[in-house]
C-alpha cells in the first residue's frame, strides 16, 4: 500500500485527523497533489460515493460550502464533478483534498458497514 493510500484510508476510518493529512498533503509538489487527488477520487468511486456523501463530506471537511470543491461536490453527475475538481487551479488543492477525503470518508464508512462487515479482506480496510 502507498503511503498517500494509508493516509488517506486512515483519515477515513478515523486513525488519523483530517487536519493532519491535510498538512501532509500541503507538503507535497503539485504534480503529486493532483495523483494524491486522482487516488482519492478513484477510492470514491470504488466506494460508491453519492452526492447525499459530498454534502455530508462538505460539512466535516472544515472547507466554506461555497468554495468551488464544496459547491462542485455536491452536484450530479458526481464522476463528471469529481473530474473537475482534480482539475481545478493548484491553489485549490488543499480545500479539494479535505473535501475528496471527507466525502471518501462518509462512502467507506457505509460501504465497510453495509459490506465488509465481519468478513472484509480489503487491506486498506485493516489497517489496525
Amino acid at each position: 500500500m502507498k503511503e498517500s493510500e494509508r493516509i488517506v484510508n486512515e483519515i477515513a476510518q478515523g486513525l488519523s485527523q483530517l487536519d493532519e493529512g491535510a498538512s501532509w498533503f500541503s507538503t507535497l509538489e503539485p504534480a503529486q497533489q493532483k495523483a494524491v487527488l486522482r487516488e482519492v477520487v478513484s477510492h470514491s468511486m470504488q466506494a460508491h460515493a453519492t452526492v447525499e456523501d459530498g454534502r455530508e463530506g462538505v460539512a466535516r471537511s472544515g472547507v466554506k460550502p461555497t468554495a468551488n470543491p464544496a459547491v462542485m461536490i455536491v452536484r450530479e453527475p458526481l464522476p463528471d464533478r469529481m473530474a473537475k475538481i482534480i482539475n481545478l487551479p493548484d491553489s485549490e488543492n488543499v480545500k479539494a483534498f479535505r473535501v475528496l477525503v471527507s466525502t471518501f470518508s462518509v462512502a467507506d464508512t457505509r460501504r465497510r458497514e453495509l459490506e465488509c462487515r465481519g468478513s472484509c479482506s480489503h487491506a486498506w480496510h485493516n489497517l489496525t
